[in-house]
């Protein structure tokens, strides 16, 4: 299947939106138990938030990595994602977006949430052709996030290990049913115009 090289995909509702992080069990049990992050989370800290499981899994190892044992779903309230979103600057500088360098780097100090667009994985964590958005909430975003925005946490990191056994497995159809169906996120048309790099020639970019 063919994706625009940057859209946002992510399991969502009409009320909430899933998105992952990996952590240490200190941080990670801690929260699925009691639904929110514990005090050894820091809020004055950014913390990068993903909609796509396989880009998490990429970035912990499925769980395996040190720090990054627990696999957390986070569902939280689509006013605050779509805040984020608003509230974002790209990590770095692209000329179809920014006007110039200076505009760009006060926008990036000015914004509490940044955006990066990186390769998504396929089940093997190989990187494809479109990309899959991290969102790093820092500041004003980071509290909002811990205090307001959540609304479940959830370990799956048992789903994570039964995901990467069958792909160890060769069952790949298998794993890939396990995957959260993750749709194109509805944003409306230039939306995301200050987050989104032109497409190139011949390439088509649409929400």
């Amino acid at each position: 299947m063919d994706f625009p090289r940057h859209q946002i995909r992510a399991r969502y509702t009409d009320t909430a939106v899933t998105v992952y992080q990996a952590y240490s069990p200190s941080i990670g049990l801690p929260a699925a138990r009691d639904g929110r992050f514990p005090s050894a989370w820091k809020r004055d800290r950014m913390t990068w938030v993903k909609p796509s499981l396989l880009w998490t899994a990429y970035r912990c190892g499925w769980g395996t990595k040190k720090d990054q044992e627990t696999v957390l779903a986070v569902e939280v309230t689509r006013e605050g994602f779509e805040w984020a979103l608003r509230n974002a600057c790209l990590s770095h500088y692209t000329a179809n977006v920014h006007a110039d360098r200076r505009t760009w780097r006060r926008r990036l100090r000015e914004s509490p949430v940044r955006v990066q667009w990186d390769p998504e994985r396929d089940l093997h964590l190989r990187p494809l052709e479109h990309r899959s958005l991290q969102l790093g909430l820092a500041g004003e975003a980071a509290h909002r996030y811990a205090d307001a925005w959540i609304t479940s946490i959830t370990d799956v990191t048992p789903l994570a290990h039964r995901i990467h056994t069958l792909v160890q497995a060769g069952k790949l159809e298998a794993a890939a049913r396990l995957l959260p169906a993750e749709r194109p996120y509805p944003v409306a048309p230039h939306e995301l115009d200050h987050l989104r790099p032109a497409p190139t020639v011949g390439e088509e970019d649409t929400a």
